[in-house]
Parts: C-alpha cells; sequence; structure tokens
C-alpha cells in the first residue's frame, strides 16, 4: 500500500491548484464573500437598532414610571384613549405615595406654531415646574415656568431647540411672540438638546404651563376634570421604583373603583427596556438568519464549482491515483481546497461588512456596532459550511476509478 501523503504537501498542492485557476476561485468565494458580508452587517445593524432604543430609555432615567390611561384592549388596538388619568389623580400620586419624589402630569397635543411669516408643526405640552427635574430636560437660555406662572395661567412657552431653529433661525428667541390656536405667548427659555424616543423628537416641541394649555388649547372637561395625556412619576431613587409602582397601582384603582380590568397602566424603564430587547432581539435574529440564507447560497456555490472542478481534473487525479496517491489523499487535497476558499471568502466578507457596520455608525444616528465573537462565529460558520458542502465533491474526487479516468487522456 502507498504510503500516506503528509499533510503539509497535501496543503500545498490544494494552494498551488487554487492559485492556477485565479478566476475560478474568486468566483467560488464571491457567495461566501457576500454571504458573510451580509451578515456582520445585518447582525450589526440590528445591534445598532437594539443600543439607540436602549440609549433613548437611558435618557428618560431609571427612576421615573409613566401613569397611562386606557384599558389593555385599547393601548393594543391604538384607538382614542378614554379620558380616565385626570389632574386630581396626578396630585393624589404626589400627596399620597410615599415612595414618590415628584410628580409631573401632562397633556400634549399637534398644533401648529406660529412665528412672524415661520409656521411648524409641533408637539405642544401642557406641563408643570416638576416637569424639568422629572424628566431631566435643562434649560439653555431663559428659564422654565414657576409655580408663579403655573397658578396665574400666563402665556408662555418653553422651546425645544430644534423648533426654536425651525421659527427663530436668527437672533435670541428669549421674549419673541408666538401664536398657538389664535392665542399669543411669550418665550422665556429653550431647552437643552435631548433627542428623540420611541421615533417621537422631544427637541422639536413646546411647552406651556398645564394650566394654560387647558384654558387657552385644550379646554376643561367638565364630566372628568382636567384629562391627562399621562403622568411622569419620579420615585425616590432606582430601588424604590418597585414599591412605587405597586403603590401607584393600588392607589389608582381605589381612586377609579376598579373590580376587574385597570384603566390606566403603570410603565416603568425596565418594562419598556423588556420589551425593546424582545423586538429588537427577534429583529436582530431575524436579520442574522436572512445573512444566513445568503451564506448557505454561497455554500450551495462552492458545491457546485467543486463538483465542475472535479469533472475538469479527471484526468489528474487519474494520474496521480497511478502514481501511488491514495483515496484518502485526494479526499483531504479536495476538502482543503473548500475549507480554504470558504475561510477567505469569510475573512474577505467579514471585512467587507466591517467596514459597513462602520460606515452606517458614521453616517447615520444608528450606533450600529458588531462584536469580535460574532465576527469569528461568522468566519468559523462559513469556513464549516465550505467543509460540509465539500464533502460531494471530494468523495466524488477520490471514488473515481484511476483506469477509466486515465482513458480520457
Amino acid at each position: 500500500m502507498a504510503p500516506k501523503l503528509p499533510l503539509r504537501e497535501t496543503v500545498v498542492m490544494a494552494l498551488g491548484t487554487l492559485q492556477a485557476n485565479r478566476m475560478r476561485s474568486l468566483l467560488t468565494m464571491l457567495g461566501i464573500v457576500i454571504g458573510n458580508a451580509s451578515v456582520i452587517t445585518l447582525v450589526g445593524i440590528g445591534r445598532g437598532a437594539q443600543n439607540l432604543a436602549q440609549n433613548q430609555l437611558n435618557t428618560l432615567g431609571a427612576n421615573v414610571l409613566f401613569v397611562v390611561p386606557g384599558t389593555n384592549d385599547t393601548r393594543r388596538q391604538g384607538i382614542d384613549t378614554p379620558k380616565t388619568l385626570v389632574l386630581e389623580d396626578a396630585v393624589a400620586i404626589a400627596e399620597q405615595v410615599p415612595s414618590v419624589r415628584s410628580v409631573a402630569p401632562q397633556i400634549t397635543r399637534s398644533e401648529v406654531v406660529q412665528a412672524g411669516g415661520l409656521s411648524a408643526t409641533a408637539s405642544v405640552s401642557g406641563v408643570t415646574p416638576a416637569f424639568l427635574t422629572v424628566r431631566r430636560f435643562d434649560v439653555t437660555q431663559g428659564r422654565f415656568f414657576s409655580e408663579s406662572d403655573l397658578r396665574s395661567a400666563r402665556n408662555l412657552v418653553v422651546l425645544g431647540p430644534d423648533l426654536r431653529d425651525k421659527l427663530v433661525p436668527t437672533g435670541s428667541a428669549i421674549g419673541r411672540r408666538l401664536r398657538i390656536r389664535d392665542q399669543s405667548f411669550e418665550v422665556i427659555g429653550v431647552l437643552a438638546a435631548k433627542g428623540a424616543v420611541f421615533g417621537a423628537n422631544q427637541d422639536e416641541a413646546a411647552y406651556l404651563p398645564l394650566t394654560t394649555m387647558v384654558s387657552r388649547i385644550t379646554g376643561r372637561d367638565p364630566t372628568y376634570g382636567v384629562s391627562l395625556g399621562f403622568v411622569s412619576v419620579e420615585a425616590r431613587n432606582e430601588q424604590s421604583t418597585g414599591a412605587a409602582k405597586f403603590q401607584i397601582t393600588n392607589l389608582l384603582r381605589q381612586r377609579h373603583r376598579i373590580l376587574r380590568e385597570d384603566d390606566f397602566a403603570v410603565r416603568s424603564q425596565k418594562d419598556a427596556l423588556t420589551i425593546v430587547d424582545s423586538i429588537s432581539g427577534g429583529l436582530t435574529l431575524m436579520l442574522a438568519a436572512i445573512g444566513a440564507i445568503s451564506l448557505l447560497v454561497g455554500g450551495i456555490g462552492i458545491m457546485n464549482i467543486m463538483l465542475v472542478s472535479v469533472s475538469e481534473r479527471t484526468e489528474e487525479i487519474g494520474l496521480r491515483k497511478a502514481l501511488g496517491a491514495r483515496s484518502s489523499d485526494v479526499l483531504l487535497q479536495f476538502l482543503v481546497e473548500s475549507l480554504v476558499l470558504a475561510c477567505l471568502g469569510g475573512a474577505i466578507g467579514s471585512g467587507l461588512g466591517l467596514g459597513a457596520v462602520t460606515l452606517v455608525g458614521a453616517l447615520t444616528l444608528l450606533p450600529a456596532q458588531i462584536s469580535g465573537t460574532t465576527v469569528l462565529v461568522t468566519v468559523g460558520l462559513s469556513g464549516s459550511i465550505g467543509l460540509f458542502f465539500g464533502v460531494v465533491p471530494a468523495r466524488r474526487a477520490a471514488r473515481l476509478d484511476p483506469i477509466v479516468a486515465l482513458r480520457s487522456l
């Protein structure tokens, strides 16, 4: 029996064959390159979306709770929210819940805001002075509302920076007059940039005293009093958010005389993060699956090209066997060729994918990123696919009868 060919010599022969057929080797790798680049890019974008959502939620504060009106059915179906949360509820939470530090009720409407010849449709919110601390906003110019402004229901407005740029593109906005629903308001402050949360730009908004909002914009509901959009609640610290959520829920159940389903919901940042992680995790998995399909197609391409290569190299295989090469030597050579093509294609595709992820992170607000472990796993997966799909052509080459193969010479 002929001696087994050393592994080093087998690898050298495989590399030599690939180098001698550069164009075919490049075309064979192309599917793996595209598949690997797709996996890296799509997973990076998916994780970037997850990071963006988490970063936006972190700006809300770890100890902030949101009380929103409506039953589970109305919130799921997106229909008009019933007026189940009123100003008296917010006052009761502030006065009767011991684990709460501050409460900021809020009413929000979409309105056209005008300044001279310029106008913009923006989110207009009626808030209290506590809004500034509960939601962790900062004032860069002028001031925010005082308790005196709230009691007097003065026609004052504080602008987000993006809305200020639209309405007052030059000069200071402080002291300017704006019009909302034919009411004139004086600009007394401009907030610092805060960014977007769940697609809503917090910087393109106007803030009025809550009493002014009710008396000038929305009007008072005679049945429920001042009906609120939601209430932001600041717990004393992050550890007390659970207790605050429990106490607020019990208080509102008593006030609303609820026996069955709640007509409100108390949400924490942790609840929102759980939902976001679930959604973004599923999105990332779906994107990775799409990229993996491309990788699988690349593996099938390797198998097809290698089968063609076996047919073209029948004489070479027959001659090697006639000179003493064993079937295992031929099998190993073709497996090495498939593995080299897959790993090299995986490395090139990973480089392109990393470049695409970096480009997305640099040109967009999406903090796309990819871990080194993911890259290594993807390259390893590419090699495994190459090895798997290289088995069929390698076995066909190894089983060739040297006498039959040499007849074609």
